[in-house]
């Protein structure tokens, strides 16, 4: 796998680079956020692992420019910020996942593969979905409540398409968990309970009824 590091702590970035490559990765060097966007634009990477907290462009900004240049890359983002609070902004501008330094290489490596797995739905899904008023083409990345479109980020997406092919069916965290982001193991955060959130807020943007019910103590269902 081709990543991409990004953090201006050198030293950190350099023995785990090393440490990815024991695992058969490729990693390159970015010391920030200007430097990662030069080095996206001159090479494929698979995954980025990001920091948040970097000079010239910081990990929020540079992760917000990448989706709104609608990159789909995955990226993780890898800070000593550890609060709920900083977790839901990363995720919220975009991040597939967000870690906690320290972490073992190990940890990050499965990670990675997580992430870059959970993409491969986009390019084996080729039909449409419908539930109700709700319409997904994971092929077009695109999505529709009526005759109004939904601006969603890819996991956001990858998330609604899942509540879709399920109208009608309760879906418990671990299985979102599994299914969306590709996981064989409950992160350690709400991830799914933000992502729910943030649905809901696109889905009824326009007018009309949450589409999502909460079963409590179980998980999700959308209603069919």
């Amino acid at each position: 796998m081709n990543i991409l590091l990004v953090d201006d702590d050198t030293e950190f970035t350099e023995s785990l680079a090393g440490e990815l490559d024991g695992f058969g990765h490729r990693s390159s060097i970015a010391a920030d956020g200007r430097a990662a966007l030069e080095a996206i634009d001159q090479d494929a990477f698979d995954a980025v692992v990001l920091d948040r907290m970097m000079p010239r462009v910081d990990g929020i900004a540079l992760l917000e420019r990448l989706r709104a240049d609608a990159r789909t890359i995955p990226v993780i983002m890898l800070s000593a910020l550890g609060q709920s609070d900083d977790k839901i902004v990363g995720l919220g501008a975009g991040a597939d996942d967000y870690v906690v330094k320290p972490i073992a290489a190990a940890e990050l490596h499965a990670r990675l593969q997580a992430v870059v797995r959970g993409r491969q739905w986009m390019r084996e899904t080729t039909d449409t979905l419908r539930a109700g008023d709700i319409v997904v083409s994971p092929t077009r990345f695109r999505a529709w409540r009526g005759d109004e479109p939904i601006d969603l980020a890819n996991l956001e997406l990858k998330l609604l398409a899942e509540f879709v092919r399920n109208a009608g069916s309760v879906l418990t965290r671990q299985m979102l968990i599994e299914r969306v982001w590709g996981y064989d193991f409950e992160p350690d955060t709400n991830l799914v309970d933000v992502y729910v959130r943030r649905l809901r807020q696109k889905l009824t943007a326009h007018g009309g009824d949450d589409p999502i019910a909460t079963m409590r103590g179980v998980g999700y269902m959308l209603r069919g």
